[in-house]
């Protein structure tokens, strides 16, 4: 049986989503995609230029990947609401991942606004994908509204930082009904492998892979980790012991009592 990801009407059997920025050659992401096997990739709508086809970073991505269109650039939910309906306008679908960050140091998602902007596009037949700063609330607040998943982050936008909000993206994962796609600071496979153990349904990387000096076998290294920690949280990790046990009886060896002692 295979493993599938629903997100509104599309399913995904690679829990690797990625993105376009931060290529130094635009022409890598095609390559990517293919070492990878992501079948999702974000994009700002500012980099897709329909007059100009080399400038346009459509045209580096294949026709069977899933575009998601981010509102990148948007500083409240008015914003996010119009750069979302011209994405769609310009045959970007009506997947959309709502930005919005007023805040230029930290880079930190507005989840207020986010909500705000979520109902107004789900209700239009939007499928809304809320990048948020990790808040249970905030999250059950974006389901009643007609999320189609969440996606709160892991640390700061570009900082490879890892899982700084691992316990409360874990209570996420844990109360949520709607799937939970970790976003933004997951700097290296391994991190990625940790949150699919914890029960995420998706991670999305970005720059720890067009950053990286192979931006091909980086996608294909987090593409191994993400279904390793996929395959590791549905088989049911042991539970961590307080002390050593021997996985093999120690009684009668060496006139060993179960102890350990002679």
């Amino acid at each position: 049986m295979k493993d599938i990801l629903k997100i509104g009407n599309k399913e995904f059997s690679n829990r690797l989503f990625t993105g376009t920025g931060k290529f130094r050659d635009k022409n890598l992401i095609k390559g990517m995609l293919e070492k990878s096997g992501s079948e999702m990739i974000t994009i700002a709508l500012r980099r897709v230029n329909l007059s100009n086809p080399d400038d346009n970073i459509l045209s580096y991505i294949p026709k069977n990947i899933t575009v998601l269109p981010n509102t990148s650039g948007a500083r409240n939910y008015k914003e996010a609401v119009r750069i979302a309906k011209i994405a769609r306008e310009a045959g970007c679908g009506n997947f959309i991942k709502i930005e919005i960050i007023h805040d230029s140091k930290y880079l930190m998602p507005d989840n207020e606004e986010t909500i705000k902007a979520t109902k107004i596009l789900a209700d239009d037949g939007f499928i809304v994908l809320p990048y948020i700063m990790a808040d249970l609330i905030s999250c059950k607040k974006l389901e009643d509204v007609g999320a189609s998943a969440v996606m709160p982050l892991g640390s700061p936008i570009g900082s490879n930082k890892g899982l700084q909000t691992k316990s409360l993206i874990k209570i996420i994962i844990e109360n949520s009904n709607v799937p939970v796609i970790v976003d933004a600071g997951i700097g290296a496979p391994s991190q990625a492998a940790e949150a699919m153990e914890m029960g995420a349904d998706a991670v999305l990387v970005n720059t720890a892979i067009a950053t990286a000096e192979n931006p091909l076998l980086m996608g294909e290294a987090f593409s191994m980790a993400i279904k390793a920690g996929r395959m590791a949280f549905l088989a049911k990790l042991a539970k961590e012991n307080r002390y050593a046990a021997a996985s093999s009886p120690l009684t009668g060896f060496l006139h060993m009592n179960g102890n350990g002692k002679i």
